[in-house]
């Protein structure tokens, strides 16, 4: 039976049954949550936009799988980590080329302001709906009745000092992968003693000799 939140269609196809019972299975219920209304905002900001929801429902699902102790390493950004599974199991679906590409694109820049709404529909709403979710961006894009719909399906309590919770476990024992990248500002806050790397720095101490 098709699932419909605030008038947004859940995908039911195998695929999006499958990504549904691998990030479930992988992530806490806030991640899960969070990622399933990730999708819901980001179909609705998109109402006028032509999409391909089983893409865009691949990307939210797998955007902050990075963060899940199953599929996080330390070697690189917490987005790549998710970005990486999203296309293994695109491609094991049979899924490759550009649609791959474009989920890829849409988790590894999701944290990347700006840059992700000047391309292709999936990789903007992704954005977007992680705006909305996270920073509130686009709040009142929506209306109450939409939100409260999205939230009665997938409640949010105490999400604010839990997904920064959540941000710095994922990150926090790789530091180094935040340069340039908002999750810097996050272990600033919950990390004694980390000193974020300094762009200014990087330039005057680099190889060069003048």
């Amino acid at each position: 039976m098709t699932e419909e939140i605030a008038g947004i269609r859940i995908p039911d196809s195998t695929l999006a049954r499958e990504a549904t019972e691998l990030v479930r299975s992988a992530a806490t219920p806030l991640l899960f949550d969070h990622s399933r209304r990730v999708f819901l905002f980001g179909s609705l900001r998109g109402r006028d936009l032509s999409y391909d929801p089983e893409l865009l429902y691949v990307g939210a699902m797998f955007h902050d799988l990075g963060l899940t102790e199953q599929y996080r390493r330390t070697d690189q950004r917490f987005e790549i980590d998710g970005a990486d599974e999203a296309r293994r199991f695109l491609n094991a679906h049979g899924i490759s080329g550009d649609p791959a590409d474009r989920v890829w694109t849409a988790i590894a820049l999701h944290t990347t302001p700006e840059i992700p709404l000047h391309l292709s529909a999936e990789i903007a709403l992704v954005t977007r709906g992680v705006e909305l979710d996270v920073l509130g961006i686009g709040y009142d894009a929506i209306t109450d009745a939409e939100r409260s719909a999205v939230t009665a399906a997938h409640p949010r309590p105490d999400f604010k000092p839990r997904i920064l919770e959540a941000f710095t476990t994922g990150i926090q024992d790789r530091p180094a992968t935040t340069f340039g990248n908002v999750k810097a500002d996050v272990l600033e806050h919950f990390v004694p003693g980390f000193r974020r790397t300094d762009f200014v720095d990087v330039i005057k101490n680099s190889a060069w000799p003048e």
